[in-house]
């Protein structure tokens, strides 16, 4: 078992202890604890983070539980985190991808669980690579991780379906401010909306369908708009790819006219660094916004956008990339799961 999944093993131990303490008597305090008369949010990661401010805006106080520029995956949680989950009046988070905050919120009292998953359910599309898939730790075997690839908000269409589950779950919360939440999704989705068709029309035409990644966090991404992850990692960024791994990517990577091995911010880039010097390729960021590390300068939308030049450019796309430009809200068969998978 690699190191991380180690400590967070021993994590879920601890968590079931804090939380259970923390159900009587919970100090310190955050901004969920003080919400001044605002809607009291927890997010466990930078992505609902970010649909919370973006459709709560003034009337939610949010607390991300994994700080800016730390890797998700990582998380263990606090006596305080787990105190501050109970007392939340809405929990937003992907089950699956974090441990010991599933359990956090399993230990809650709050009325308001918002599973991401419930909105727009994992595939294990992931798995189709074969070793791709797979996340070996240093004892060579096989070690599961989610039930699924957990990067579903790197599908805009996908990500507005699951903006639309949190604006019913905040109204329903907060009926004061029902309407204020209804407005604030709306708003989001068109703007998530013309994200995707800057996506479709920006990698429509492409001397190639293929690109490399050091971390299989783009499945969505690739399945929604047709193209092909090779990834070098599994869905655990951490995890040490097999010499036969190696040699396939390798070879996907001279087959399909690669020309970038891409590599993400949170995560050292050696790996992608070791694989383009063998086969004489250039690295740029494909960034799987698992987190920001100045959200003052970037956020989901600028992150996205600079992801889909990336993209360009390592496609060698041939077409001009799309302009930006309002767009009407994704209509319910653009946004739902079966539309996207």
């Amino acid at each position: 078992m690699t190191r991380r999944r180690t400590r967070t093993a021993l994590a879920l131990s601890a968590t079931a202890l804090t939380a259970s303490l923390a159900l009587t008597a919970c100090g310190g305090s955050s901004s969920a604890d003080s919400g001044n008369g605002r809607l009291k949010v927890v997010a466990s990661f930078y992505p609902m983070e970010f649909l919370a401010q973006q459709i709560g805006k003034e009337h939610v106080a949010v607390t991300d539980l994994t700080a800016a520029g730390v890797e998700p995956h990582d998380l263990e949680l606090t006596a305080k985190q787990v105190g501050t989950v109970q007392k939340a009046d809405a929990v937003l988070y992907l089950k699956g991808l974090q441990p010991t905050v599933d359990q956090a919120v399993a230990q809650s009292s709050s009325k308001h669980k918002i599973d991401a998953t419930a909105a727009s359910p994992l595939v294990d599309h992931h798995l189709d690579e074969g070793a791709a898939g797979e996340d070996h730790g240093a004892d060579g075997h096989k070690h599961e991780g989610p039930a699924g690839d957990p990067h579903i908000w790197l599908d805009p269409a996908r990500y507005a379906a699951i903006a639309r589950s949190v604006g019913a779950g905040f109204a329903e919360a907060d009926p004061a401010h029902a309407e204020d939440y209804r407005k604030n999704t709306d708003e989001l989705v068109t703007r998530l909306t013309a994200l995707d068709q800057d996506f479709r029309a920006g990698l429509k035409d492409t001397t190639t369908k293929t690109f490399v990644t050091s971390h299989a966090a783009f499945g969505y991404l690739a399945d929604h708009y047709g193209l092909t992850q090779v990834a070098i990692n599994g869905v655990d960024p951490e995890s040490e790819p097999t010499p036969a791994r190696l040699a396939e990517v390798q070879k996907a990577a001279k087959d399909n006219g690669v020309t970038t091995i891409f590599f993400e911010t949170l995560v050292s880039p050696k790996l992608a660094d070791t694989v383009a010097k063998d086969l004489g390729l250039k690295t740029a960021v494909l960034d799987p916004l698992e987190g920001v590390k100045d959200p003052s300068k970037d956020d989901y939308l600028t992150v996205m956008k600079q992801n889909l030049a990336n993209l360009r450019a390592a496609l060698g796309a041939t077409a001009a990339p799309a302009a930006d430009s309002p767009a009407a809200p994704a209509t319910p068969s653009a946004t739902t799961p079966a539309a996207t998978s």
